[in-house]
């Protein structure tokens, strides 16, 4: 089964991520939004089983100096046309196998979905 980790190489959480795979020597692939952009049909999809209050990162200094205007009045079309425009604003990491879709890092929920994948 295909691992992706989502996210941007620089982010303490995904490099967190990375390194726990790293270290149990778990193959994936890593999708870097920085440099890559995300996909409206992949992020619209995610929104569809996660909700798009879970991948909107409202804590981080992306969505601190959005314009007034932009962060208020969100719904699921604003909140994913603002992550397709500042990727930064999608909560990291996201990992992504077959069915299964975590987001951000906890070391247990990562073994979890190790163990269900086997």
């Amino acid at each position: 089964m295909t691992i992706t980790i989502y996210g941007i190489r620089n982010c303490d959480k995904v490099k967190k991520a990375r390194a726990w795979l790293d270290a149990r020597g778990v193959a994936y692939r890593f999708h870097d939004y920085k440099t890559a952009g995300i996909a409206r049909d992949r992020l619209d999809r995610w929104c569809g089983e996660l909700g798009w209050e879970t991948l909107l990162n409202r804590a981080g200094t992306t969505f601190r100096r959005l314009p007034d205007a932009d962060r208020q009045g969100l719904d699921a079309q604003k909140a994913i046309n603002l992550m397709l425009a500042h990727p930064s604003l999608i909560k990291r990491p996201v990992m992504e196998s077959g069915a299964q879709l975590l987001v951000g890092f906890k070391p247990e929920a990562y073994a979890d979905a190790m163990r269900a994948m086997r």
